[in-house]
């Protein structure tokens, strides 16, 4: 049941007070593993992995736990870029980002922007009818653009006829 996960060269883990913090040259990604009901130690260039007991619950919390580590190792080294493609047929949306926060302007011709927050630190960019959003940490990537895609959704309208918004249209590992 002990899994045990092989630390690269050019990232650096420290585990302390149940935080691990993973470094790189992308950044760096910290997270809280005090709820998780496992046990984690570093020894040597591995990340030993210990669950409480032998259930099938706790192979798949040590799996899961696993697959975590493994993506923030991935984010310090590579980085993750989500795009999310402009879509509309009659207002032209128009994206601006302020600071934190990403607005959305003229959607379906409201007047008020739509204003949604970028999470973690995430770097947010427009490139022409795209959205990029790129970070070394998947759970805040993935997180903002989750939330612009449904800071866009239309309510009270049929979706198959609406179609307007920004849609996840690639997901990548590299910035």
């Amino acid at each position: 049941m002990v899994t045990d996960l092989e630390i690269p060269d050019k990232a650096s883990v420290k585990f302390a007070d149940n935080v691990l913090e993973v470094s790189g040259p992308k950044g760096t990604v910290k997270k809280n593993f005090e709820k998780v009901p496992v046990n984690l130690s570093i020894d040597g260039k591995k990340i030993v992995i210990k669950p409480y007991g032998n259930r099938k619950k706790d192979l798949a919390v040590t799996n899961t736990t696993r697959s975590v580590i493994r993506n923030m190792i991935t984010g310090v080294l590579d980085g993750y870029t989500y795009k999310l493609k402009v879509v509309y047929a009659h207002f032209p949306i128009s994206i601006k980002i302020k600071g934190k926060q990403i607005s959305i302007e003229n959607f379906f011709g409201e007047r008020s922007p739509r204003v949604i927050d970028i999470i973690g630190d995430c770097k947010v960019s427009v490139d022409g009818e795209d959205l990029v959003i790129k970070g070394s940490s998947l759970e805040d990537v993935s997180q903002t653009s989750a939330n612009v895609e449904l800071g866009t959704r239309i309510k009270g309208k049929d979706p198959r006829v609406f179609l307007d918004g920004l849609y996840i249209y690639s997901r990548e590992k590299g910035m």
